[in-house]
């Protein structure tokens, strides 16, 4: 996956897409003051474009991205049992895929708001699940994990940016609510892994492969924990069968 993502990063195709403008509006910390002041006005493009349209990011482009890394098969298929969440922005519900095209459910899970446009299914338009739960535990549980080990990358409450308009205030008021409803949801969970990723952008794909060196070292560090799983696992496993165990 690390090659695959790397050849996908080095490619004309990213280089190239809303993507890449996105990542360079976004990624500041080690830039020099001419790269984030070029950031400063990209972004303020980027948002003058979303009040224009439904997403950043061209669907064509989106599911561009989406063929490269995914497989065209059936969520049942997969080898590991595999789910998607995804929020129904008419209903205000949750929706979870576990049947269907694999492609759709993962573009569908991934629908940024404001940089990717919602998809439309019969009646329901949906969007990113992280609006209704950045780590799913609740929603694994339902659908049948006896354990679950979660991996948290969300950002950390503390915040030293200036407040200085309305939309900065509404978006920081959007994260400290979704900050302690996601402490609530990963009380649910077994293990949480923490990656040590700080305060980026979810658009910086650029930094992959250290946030990957930094996804194994968290891992690693919880071992121990995992392993103290195994004794209930047994249990599961003597009660009723092969037990379910997800990362969410």
């Amino acid at each position: 996956m690390e090659q695959k993502i790397g050849a996908y990063l080095n490619s004309k195709e990213y280089q190239s897409s809303a993507v890449r403008t996105i990542e360079r509006a976004h990624d500041g910390e080690h830039a020099s003051l001419t790269r984030k002041i070029q950031g400063f006005f990209q972004n303020k493009f980027l948002l003058l474009q979303a009040m224009f349209k439904p997403g950043i990011l061209s669907p064509e482009e989106f599911q561009s991205m989406i063929d490269f890394f995914i497989p065209d098969i059936l969520i049942q298929d997969t080898t590991i049992p595999f789910r998607t969440v995804t929020t129904d922005l008419i209903s205000g519900e949750q929706i979870v895929f576990s049947e269907g095209p694999l492609r759709e459910a993962v573009m569908t899970s991934s629908a940024v708001p404001g940089a990717i446009a919602p998809r439309q299914s019969g009646e329901m338009l949906l969007s990113d699940g992280g609006i209704i739960s950045l780590v799913p535990v609740n929603a694994t549980r339902r659908e049948g994990a006896d354990i679950v080990i979660a991996v948290d990358i969300t950002r950390g409450l503390f915040s030293d940016e200036k407040l200085e308009n309305a939309p900065e205030i509404r978006d920081r008021a959007a994260d400290i609510a979704a900050h302690h409803l996601t402490r609530h949801e990963l009380a649910g969970a077994d293990v949480v892994i923490r990656p040590r990723v700080g305060n980026l952008h979810w658009s910086v794909f650029s930094h992959a492969e250290n946030l990957i060196a930094e996804g194994e070292k968290a891992a690693e560090e919880k071992m121990r924990d995992i392993r103290r799983l195994i004794p209930l696992l047994q249990r599961f496993r003597t009660r009723r069968g092969t037990p379910n165990v997800a990362t969410s």
